[in-house]
């Protein structure tokens, strides 16, 4: 048997994801283990993590069990036998279904993804989808592959019963939400145990906004750092240098977003010369009867957006909806 875990702060979105994505995945005899969230995710999964334990010495059919976000959402019928298979290997302490090499810090994504079989669903700006590495098996790149690597996206956590026995998150780390899964992989690897990837098939409902309270995220990135300074693969142990390397980055990404900036404003400035040569030329005159006419072959007038008039609209703004059609009524100009 294994049990399935989750976390919850709104029970709304816990309704609209998790819960959906449990009910399809568990098995006959699969215990779900769900509570309130406990201030931080490390303690939050920690006492998740003591209730499989008190299960596991229960149980003699205990397998494991998958920890998952309240807002990842399990798209995948066979979930709980791909899990089954990872961790029948007795190395394997934990299973994930992203994850890298090469891992150097809590931002696990900027070592080598090795695997991904995950899609990214927002609802800013009516609602989209972001497909990661994997999701596509049809469109994955040929070095893509599951298997061992250093580190797994914690929105989804199988642990092994080893792993349920012997491994906790690290409370010390603060109020944090940031680092959790990259701290677990570190003990697990470090006790001399395999952190894994296999192909689950797991929709991840967030915001575009991928990381809230930077300050955090800064603090549990420096003390993670400081803790698993022996164990990762840095270029030099001169800390001294290594500060001046980051400071050195940030100037430069800085610089390539300031240089973004002064491109984007420029194609936007020829962008809204050219949109006004087309509005004062002869043939956008001469042409909007046929305009008008084609609108009324398509079904009628579009249902108009009570805006002011898009001529004194601000020019970012007017350059944008030109193109669009969602706001004035340029095609009669």
């Amino acid at each position: 048997m294994i049990a399935i875990a989750c976390a919850i702060t709104r029970d709304d979105v816990f309704e609209a994801c998790a819960l959906p994505g449990i009910e399809l995945a568990r098995e006959d005899d699969t215990e779900v283990i769900d509570l309130g969230s406990s201030g931080s995710v490390f303690r939050s999964y920690n006492l998740l993590l003591e209730k499989a334990a008190e299960m596991a010495r229960s149980r003699e059919d205990f397998e494991g069990v998958v920890i998952v976000h309240q807002d990842a959402e399990i798209t995948d019928p066979d979930f709980l036998p791909k899990i089954r298979a990872a961790l029948s290997d007795p190395e394997v302490a934990l299973v994930g279904c992203a994850g890298a090499l090469d891992v150097r810090s809590i931002a696990w994504w900027e070592g080598s993804v090795t695997w991904a079989s995950f899609t990214h669903r927002f609802e800013e700006f009516g609602g989209g989808e972001i497909p990661a590495l994997t999701w596509y098996p049809d469109k994955s790149p040929i070095y893509a592959g599951t298997g061992e690597v250093d580190s797994i996206d914690g929105f989804v956590i199988g642990f092994s019963p080893w792993a349920v026995e012997n491994l906790r998150f690290d409370e010390s780390i603060g109020g944090a939400l940031h680092g959790y899964d990259f701290d677990i992989c570190m003990q697990a690897r470090t006790a001399g145990k395999k952190v894994v990837t296999t192909d689950l098939r797991v929709v991840h409902h967030h915001s575009l906004i991928l990381i809230s309270g930077v300050d955090a995220w800064i603090d549990a990135h420096i003390k993670l750092a400081e803790k698993w300074h022996d164990h990762l693969p840095v270029t030099t142990l001169d800390w001294r240098r290594r500060a001046r390397l980051a400071e050195a980055e940030v100037s430069a990404v800085r610089l390539a977003h300031g240089s973004g900036e002064l491109i984007w404003e420029k194609r936007t400035e020829i962008l809204e010369e050219e949109l006004e040569r087309i509005k004062g030329s002869v043939s956008w005159r001469v042409t909007r009867p046929l305009r008008w006419l084609a609108r009324l072959l398509r079904g009628g007038r579009p249902k108009q957006v009570e805006v002011a008039d898009p001529d004194v609209l601000p020019p970012s703004l007017s350059a944008r909806t030109a193109d669009s059609g969602a706001v004035g009524t340029h095609d009669e100009r």
